[in-house]
């Protein structure tokens, strides 16, 4: 019992990030890009941190270092590719602009109640290994959706939807994360080596996150200091994996 409730107010604490945006309605530009590119690259090192010393390690723990997990890895890659290609789920977390145009309006809406749908997923499959690595995984997701949910936000905004009709169509999207787990705590007794599919096809689509969608993003500013800001994030991102590993292995 004490794990369906854990799943289900950590998927709910995820979907309410959906009203984070709101709260930068009164920053400029300027700002938000300077808070966001910051997210942002604490979001790439939590992913990276996430997948390579936790989700992996759990998976070989659970199946084994053997060839299937490392197909799964790659599907996870792939499919994840996929998605951004035809469904056009995009991670960019810089707002519409003329300069830099997003797809509006519905498109976003559905490719984000797919991302949360896949993250509610993630999160239950995590939780069913264990506690510690349901609330890992849960904290690289959030990392990643706070900067995730402000570009959305923008985005619905740019695209002429009000400030309460986005905020309500944002939250009910990010609600299909409850439909994630409920999916994930609903066929995992039911196929052989779920966790081991899930956590290692969720290591995937996290390095897919972080390396194409994420990394790209700071590459755009060479600037020297900038630069060494985005890599002093990205080492934080990881370090607080790497606490959280050597916290929660003692």
């Amino acid at each position: 019992m004490i794990i369906y409730i854990c799943i289900f107010l950590s998927v709910i604490i995820v979907s309410a990030l959906s009203f984070v945006g709101v709260l930068f309605l009164a920053i400029s530009v300027a700002k938000l890009k300077k808070i966001v590119i910051f997210l942002v690259s604490l979001s790439a090192g939590s992913l990276l941190g996430g997948a390579a010393l936790h989700l992996m390690p759990e998976a070989i723990s659970e199946y084994g270092s053997t060839m299937p997990i490392w197909y799964y890895f790659l599907a996870g890659i792939i499919i994840f590719f996929i998605l951004e290609k035809f469904i056009c789920w995009r991670h960019c977390h810089i707002q519409t602009s003329g300069e830099h145009p997003h797809h509006l309006g519905m498109m976003n809406l559905i490719g984000d109640g797919l991302h949360n749908f896949i993250d509610g997923m993630v999160i239950a499959g995590a939780f069913l290994v264990n506690n510690q690595l349901g609330i890992i995984t849960t904290i690289a997701v959030i990392a990643h959706e706070i900067p995730q949910e402000i570009g959305d936000f923008g985005v619905l905004i740019h695209a002429g939807y009000s400030r309460s009709k986005a905020l309500f169509l944002n939250f009910l999207t990010a609600l299909s994360a409850v439909l994630g787990a409920g999916l994930a705590l609903l066929i995992g007794s039911r196929i052989e080596n779920f966790t081991a599919v899930i956590l290692s096809f969720t290591a995937g689509g996290f390095i897919y996150i972080a390396t194409a969608d994420l990394i790209p993003e700071l590459k755009k500013d060479n600037r020297l200091l900038k630069s060494l800001g985005q890599l002093g994030s990205i080492l934080l991102g990881v370090g607080i994996m790497l606490l959280m590993k050597i916290f929660f292995s003692e």
